[in-house]
């Protein structure tokens, strides 16, 4: 006889992936954080601060360290973008704008600003869990995006400047190209430096000698 199957573990609610989140809630002119913070803690988030003024965002998040930033607008102002602008810059994090305008220009500026979800239309409850759940995938995709954009940048800049030290030993010691990099990757490994660091004092002492 055979054992019954094992049961199968009811999946659990969605709003359970966001327990224990630290949510930080900016007030933009709609008066309706009250009703988000009783949800947020409801579905078992911490609301480490509620601000109305938006030159307070920098440094509420740098002091209170929130994990999303939730933006409650009839439309967003201005002020508001441009300092959410300069949090995705310095600080980025995931930042939900719910907003009763539908005009398209602010959601532009908002999505420009770093934005992660524009919601338009109304503030309900039930909809909260999900747009959390994509404003955090979508954040954590184009940071990778950001990272990998980055790092390609900084490999093409390293690239550049071991050609440049490359070309300079070439043409003042006489090396071919294959000659010139065996030069810099043994100048790298005596002195524990990376590459790129090499070559950046083989130009830099070519330009003073120059100079």
């Amino acid at each position: 006889m055979k054992p019954p199957p094992a049961p199968v573990a009811s999946p659990p609610p969605e709003h359970a992936a966001h327990a224990g989140l630290r949510v930080l809630l900016i007030d933009d002119g709609a008066h309706r954080v009250d009703l988000l913070r009783d949800e947020l803690v409801r579905q078992g988030c911490e609301v480490v601060g509620v601000i109305e003024q938006a030159t307070l965002i920098h440094d509420c998040v740098l002091r209170l360290q929130p994990d999303v930033v939730i933006v409650d607008a009839e439309s967003p102002t201005r002020d508001t973008l441009e300092n959410l602008a300069t949090l995705s810059t310095r600080m980025p994090r995931p930042v939900v704008i719910f907003a009763e305008d539908e005009d398209r220009a602010p959601m532009r500026r908002a999505i420009q600003a770093g934005v992660s979800a524009y919601v338009v239309a109304g503030l309900q409850t039930q909809r909260l869990a999900p747009v959390l759940h994509v404003a955090i995938a979508r954040f954590e995709q184009d940071l990778a995006l950001r990272e990998e954009l980055s790092k390609a940048q900084a490999q093409l800049a390293s690239r550049k400047l071991v050609d440049k030290a490359k070309g300079i030993l070439m043409r003042e010691q006489g090396l071919d190209e294959d000659q010139a990099y065996q030069r810099l990757r043994k100048l790298a490994m005596d002195r524990g430096e990376a590459l790129a660091q090499v070559a950046r004092r083989v130009i830099d002492a070519h330009e003073l000698l120059r100079g």
